[in-house]
């Protein structure tokens, strides 16, 4: 049975859709049998691995516009033990098609449900927002990780997120957990950078992982040819650093106990 994680916040400019990307790489490279969900109407994901967003006859938006459709149906191999269900900009349509029906927040739990057989990890990459699909998305996730940007406005802004998790822990979702927060695009060329990670760690403690992503244009270079950053530049300290998270989340999420960086 698959390990559902969300990758979420619901601020843009993160490192979610890159993490998501990356970490799903790094754990399709150890054999670990990944599907990789984009569920963001901008497509990110999608067109990362190379994935035309415009030839898709199919999309996630079935799912959630046809109760019939089947998410196994839209599954799209896209490396050796990684999948996609890819998106496009027509899942914008797809919180107002839940807005009037029952159990909204549930709909996407169901429909992943017959699929987690099938893989050991699904990855969400979610939204830039705490709308309906997001908040499905976290409805049907088992954990949660939470790339933040190492500059103080998006630390500040994550209590707003955590207290959604909350309410959809309490009210929706009792099993979810905040497997980790991920430090991004941290710039070793200021002090801020280390001062925000800094405190991340004394509010959130053992909750931030120790694996630190670092700012580099290689993770902006890499989606361009449809790589992720292990294919692009296989010894890059990004490509070790998300190695070294999927052996965490391998590891059942203990994580260790020295940083290790990402240039």
């Amino acid at each position: 049975m698959a390990r559902v994680i969300a990758i979420a916040n619901q601020k843009g400019g993160v490192g979610k859709t890159t993490s998501t990307l990356n970490i799903g790489a790094a754990l399709a490279e150890r054999h670990q049998r990944t599907l990789l969900v984009d569920m963001d109407p901008q497509g990110a994901l999608t067109a990362s691995l190379g994935v035309s967003t415009y030839d898709l006859e199919a999309t996630l938006y079935s799912v959630f516009a046809n109760p019939h459709s089947l998410l196994s149906d839209l599954i799209v191999p896209v490396r050796p033990c990684l999948d996609l269900v890819p998106a496009n900009v027509d899942l914008a349509a797809a919180e107002l098609n839940l807005s009037n029906r029952s159990g909204r927040e549930f709909f996407f739990k169901y429909a992943l449900a017959p699929t987690r057989e099938r893989y050991d990890f699904i990855l969400i990459d979610c939204q830039p927002s705490l709308g309906l699909l997001t908040v499905n998305a976290l409805t049907a996730a088992d954990e949660v990780i939470i790339p933040v940007q190492c500059q103080f406005l998006s630390l500040r802004g994550m209590r707003m997120l955590l207290d959604t998790i909350e309410k959809i822990r309490v009210r929706l979702n009792p099993s979810l957990e905040l497997t980790g927060i991920l430090g991004t695009m941290y710039n070793t060329g200021t002090i801020h950078s280390q001062e925000v990670l800094e405190e991340a760690r004394k509010i959130f403690g053992a909750k931030v992982f120790n694996v630190v992503i670092k700012e580099s244009v290689r993770f902006a270079e890499a989606p361009v040819v449809h790589k992720s950053i292990l294919e692009y530049e296989s010894r890059h300290d990004g490509a070790a650093a998300y190695r070294r998270l999927a052996e965490v989340l391998t590891q059942d999420g203990q994580k260790e106990s020295q940083p290790q960086g990402a240039g």
